[in-house]
């Protein structure tokens, strides 16, 4: 297996492999906290699943706002210059996370922040479509997914134990990996964007912004990000409720869900590479109908089971269904953007995850705290039956609109 993980990680061009090191490194210290954020917040305010899911929203909705602010900013200006500024801005906001003590400063801040480390966001995206030929950025995609997996491994078992003592360390791990990795990126990669043409050069940004028009007349590409947002209103529940919902509905620790989330990251570790390759070359839209479907059965499953084994059977499958997902999804993105507009097209494609962030905690914590929590699940299964055909209403467009860069 490491012979293959090296094997295909020679293929791709330096840049990207630096690339790929500093994601790992940024990761590490994200997914310390990531899992973290509804219980810290639970335990040290004292609030309910309903209160946690608005700040989430307000968090969200911020975050919407700093992404298309991003994806402008990173036609205009550089990936470079936008990823730097994202991971300083990141560094700065996990510090003011520990050291809140008041709800409301925290909901104030959570705002600020989402605001302005959303900005690198669009800037990720770009650069490695930029790296890489259009035939590798779906197994481009995949090795990114390898490696930021490899830090959930690490990072939400370490995350569980530092807790465990103190929040506000888990915090400082978080800020000290996004200083070190935006020192790689200042040093280490050179900047990607394609040389802009006469007219975008004398562009104001004003304009930039008028650019978005463009992709919001793009009809093909704003029906996959719709339909894929009530594909992640599903798939966001795993980051935000089921650590809440595990542990008030089954006594299951912070520890035993950073158990539960370092086995997702280790299959995706072990087969993704197996994943991609299966999966690159057929039908993007009957590859995410494929996730779909996946996801509809893991989610449904964690409202019938009450095994922390079936728990692992729920999350084994949902790790399968990510697998086909993202680096199909990413790799579909990157193929529809025009080049000089594709930090706007990955902004606008972050909306099938900001939009639905804002809302989907919020409603989870309503059916929790008034209805039953298992209903929570079985709502998100249905969720996933209407995702996946609309997905499929969409292959033979989605089919026509590739062919030429199939062809090539």
């Amino acid at each position: 297996m490491l012979k293959k993980i090296s094997s295909t990680f020679n293929e791709y061009p330096q840049s990207f492999k630096v690339l790929a090191a500093a994601t790992f490194i940024d990761r590490v210290g994200g997914t310390m906290i990531q899992p973290f954020y509804s219980l810290y917040i639970a335990q040290k305010f004292g609030v309910n699943m309903t209160t946690i899911g608005l700040l989430f929203g307000i968090w969200a909705i911020s975050g919407v706002v700093g992404n298309m602010l991003g994806g402008a900013l990173t036609d205009k200006i550089g990936r470079k210059t936008m990823l730097v500024a994202g991971l300083v801005l990141s560094a700065t906001s996990a510090i003011l996370m520990g050291i809140v003590n008041n709800l409301m400063a925290f909901a104030l801040i959570s705002t600020v922040v989402g605001l302005l480390s959303d900005i690198a966001g669009p800037a990720r995206g770009a650069m490695t479509t930029d790296m890489l030929p259009a035939e590798k950025r779906a197994e481009g995609f995949g090795i990114i997914r390898v490696v930021g997996n490899l830090a959930w491994i690490v990072g939400p078992a370490l995350g569980g134990l530092l807790a465990t003592k103190s929040y506000m360390l888990v915090f400082i791990c978080d800020a000290v990996a996004s200083i070190i990795t935006a020192l790689i990126v200042i040093w280490k990669i050179p900047e990607t964007k394609p040389q802009a043409t006469e007219e975008a050069e004398k562009e104001t940004l004003l304009q930039t912004f008028k650019g978005y028009s463009q992709v919001t007349s793009d009809k093909l590409f704003m029906a996959y990000v719709i339909i894929s947002m009530l594909l992640i209103f599903v798939y966001s529940q795993m980051y935000s409720t089921l650590s809440v919902y595990l542990n008030q509905q089954h006594a299951i620790p912070a520890k035993g869900y950073g158990w539960l989330m370092s086995m997702n990251a280790i299959l995706v570790v072990l087969f993704q590479f197996s994943v991609t390759r299966s999966t690159k070359k057929k039908p993007p839209m009957h590859m995410m109908a494929l996730a779909t479907l996946l996801y509809g059965i893991g989610f449904s499953m964690i409202g019938f089971v009450d095994q922390y084994w079936m728990f692992m059977v729920a999350m084994a499958i949902i790790t399968l269904g990510e697998m086909v997902h993202i680096p199909t999804s990413s790799g579909l993105i990157a193929n529809l953007a025009p080049e000089d507009k594709r930090g706007r097209y990955n902004a606008f494609a972050n909306l099938s995850w900001g939009v639905p962030n804002i809302f989907s905690t919020f409603f989870a914590g309503l059916v929790m705290d008034n209805l039953n929590p298992n209903l929570v699940w079985t709502i998100a299964g249905i969720i996933c039956l209407v995702t996946l055909f609309g997905y499929l209403l969409m292959n033979q467009h989605v089919q026509k609109r590739l062919e030429p860069i199939t062809q090539e």
